[in-house]
């Protein structure tokens, strides 16, 4: 009877040995498939990574970026006055209505405060109109419509005046400067000054803007 006991136990040993190897090979897998997990996360990790230090550059290149808001003289200019002189007796007097524009391209206001556009004749104060303090909204522009008068009482000299007229035409410059902050996520204030330099060619006989060129 003990000999047929131990030939009913020699069998098993195959069968453990079958189901050690079966544990072992589940657990190989399990472990690779731990190991391609663990790198699929890691490649997810490091691709967020990359892509936010992208969004960081692009939003501190672009949107904190401030800009230097520009002001300029409009074009559309309507006289309500225009009354000059001769060659021989070179004199001007004018009324114009006209826009002065401050340009801001940042992506945050620009409040400014009030300053004086001055209008010269080859250097020579002719005129002065004021511009009050005021806002240009992010990414616009904010056009104030202004009236102007020149005349040429204050020259120190008409000779170029005699000559320019004796064209036909009348240049005038503007010069301005205007003082403010940029505000940026309504937290970032940055002091920016905006300067502005236009020349406008007159046409005496059509009364008329010959040119503008602003710098």
């Amino acid at each position: 009877m003990a000999e047929k006991m131990n030939q009913q136990e020699y069998p098993l040993a195959p069968a453990t040995r079958q189901s050690r190897s079966d544990e072992e090979s589940g657990t190989l897998r399990s472990e690779e498939l731990k190991r391609k997990k663990r790198i699929k996360l890691a490649i997810y990790i490091a691709a967020f990574a990359v892509f936010q230090t992208i969004v960081i550059l692009v939003f501190a290149l672009t949107v904190m970026r401030v800009k230097t808001p520009k002001v300029r003289l409009g074009t559309d200019v309507t006289f309500q006055n225009f009354k000059t002189g001769t060659q021989a007796s070179p004199t001007f007097d004018l009324s114009f209505t006209t826009q002065v524009g401050v340009k801001n391209t940042n992506f945050g206001p620009y409040k400014f405060d009030s300053t004086v556009v001055t209008f010269m004749y080859q250097g020579d104060t002719v005129g002065q109109v004021s511009i009050p303090k005021g806002k240009a909204g992010l990414r616009s522009t904010k056009k104030v419509g202004v009236i102007v008068n020149v005349d040429s009482n204050a020259l120190s000299s008409t000779a170029g005046l005699g000559s320019e007229l004796g064209a036909g035409v009348l240049t005038l410059s503007s010069q301005a400067k205007l003082s403010g902050k940029v505000e940026l996520m309504f937290v970032m204030k940055k002091k920016k000054s905006a300067e502005m330099n236009c020349t406008m060619t007159i046409e005496v006989s059509t009364k008329a803007i010959q040119s503008m060129s602003c710098e």
